[in-house]
């Protein structure tokens, strides 16, 4: 076969390849990678090792290119950690090179013709691309089903390596096709060390899954005791009022019974202080979402927090209170928390913004912080010392936000940290008064 034949089949199946090891990794990450840096990495990775081909460079060099450039991918893409997106790419590549040996063997053992494991014939670019087919489609596969990734393939992966295991101890007994002891051996315990490393990806992926659960478990039990010691505050107080209720009651009787009506009034001001401190700095038509901003206002010069809250609420909109209060509570809360963590109380701050442009509800919550937020796995890990943020605070307000088309951003400039939800909604027409019966 000519060399730019040769040239040009390379630089396929080296695309291949790259291309169906990275779109395993996007089904499996949690992260986005773009998809023009995606492309790059695999045209580049793929013209490399086609020069690699045309220098006539062993093999090992080709899996070696791969292999770092998938880790690359994997590390700087999905910020995945550089060693199991190295171990990921390196035993990937075993595992497509045992394949390709195992075709061609079987092909040439079926024929009684060894070119069948010589890339440089007819017959070893057909048991090349005889490999390389499924791997071409395995990315548009994974596009139209990206749940595959998750589900599917970890099983396939598993039976591909025991039959591959399988298929290499066979080959030995085979009599048509001659094959040198040394090359068996070393495919053979290249499968046996594929299988290991199998075994340990897995438990791997279930000990990072199983940490996740439980890090999630003690962040909403954690959350649930905070709600509870308020919920019992909210308790006690009203509790106090409930018993004082008489002792007021009988006051302003006696006020009014010998005719001092200014002091009853004054009385009664006194009594509802508290109650338009609470609600005096917000009005957004839901008297829930307003008794919760002002709850949290409270809450934060308590804390010495300068408090700022600035709302521009539509009217009679699709979006539900709870929703809202689930959105605006937890980021407030989170907030009032980071920012009173900061030693210097004067530099200590939490602004609420909500504004209404067009059709789209943008709630924003900023806040300083003592310490700068890490991220782990691309999201926000949560640390007492990561600026007190709730990592289930956080999914529960995206996820009231994913019910109106929205999404939850974070962001932090030096040691501000601020918190956008968007939400999508719509008008809900005013219900006409009701009409009176004819008589």
């Amino acid at each position: 076969m000519t060399d730019g034949i040769l040239f040009l089949s390379a630089f396929a199946t080296s695309a291949a390849r790259m291309a169906a090891c990275l779109a395993i990794l996007r089904g499996l990450s949690p992260r986005q990678c773009p998809k023009r840096w995606l492309a790059a990495a695999i045209a580049g990775g793929a013209a490399a090792s086609a020069l690699l081909c045309a220098l006539r460079a062993p093999d090992l060099f080709h899996w070696a290119l791969e292999a770092l450039s998938i880790a690359a991918c994997g590390h700087c893409g999905w910020k995945a950690s550089l060693r199991i997106s190295l171990c990921v790419g390196i035993f990937y590549e075993i595992a497509v090179s045992l394949w390709q040996f195992l075709l061609g063997a079987w092909l040439g053992a079926a024929f009684c013709n060894p070119a069948f494991l010589r890339a440089g014939t007819m017959e070893g670019q057909a048991a090349i691309w005889l490999l390389h087919a499924p791997l071409c489609a395995l990315p548009l596969y994974l596009a139209k089903r990206p749940d595959a990734a998750r589900k599917t393939l970890p099983r396939l992966a598993s039976a591909a390596i025991v039959v591959g295991f399988l298929a290499v101890v066979s080959l030995s007994g085979q009599k048509a096709l001659a094959l040198p002891k040394d090359i068996l051996d070393m495919w053979t315990m290249l499968s046996i060390l594929l299988i290991m490393a199998f075994l340990f990806l897995r438990l791997r992926r279930q000990y990072d899954t199983e940490k996740e659960v439980a890090r999630l478990k003690s962040e909403r039990a954690e959350l649930l005791e905070r709600e509870y010691a308020a919920l019992n505050h909210a308790y006690a107080a009203n509790a106090k009022l409930f018993h004082d209720t008489q002792n007021h009651l009988g006051a302003l009787r006696q006020l009014l019974l010998h005719g001092r009506p200014a002091e009853a009034l004054a009385y009664l001001d006194t009594l509802q202080a508290p109650v338009r401190e609470i609600a005096s700095d917000a009005r957004t038509g839901d008297e829930t979402l307003d008794y919760l901003i002002g709850s949290k206002a409270a809450a934060a010069q308590a804390r010495g927090i300068a408090y700022q809250a600035q709302v521009e609420f539509p009217r009679r909109t699709n979006l539900r209170g709870a929703d809202l209060c689930a959105i605006v509570g937890n980021l407030l809360d989170n907030a009032i928390e980071a920012a009173g963590q900061v030693p210097e109380p004067e530099r200590r701050f939490v602004h609420l913004t909500i504004r209404r442009i067009h059709q789209m509800l943008v709630i924003k919550v900023e806040n300083r912080f003592a310490a700068a937020p890490m991220e782990e796995n691309g999201a926000l890990k949560t640390t007492k010392t990561a600026g007190g943020l709730h990592g289930w605070g956080l999914k529960s307000a995206q996820a009231a936000a994913e019910k109106y088309d929205g999404t939850l951003q974070t962001s932090f400039t030096g040691d501000v940290f601020c918190s956008v939800a968007t939400l999508s909604f719509q008008g809900v027409p005013e219900s006409p008064p009701p009409q009176k019966g004819n008589s």
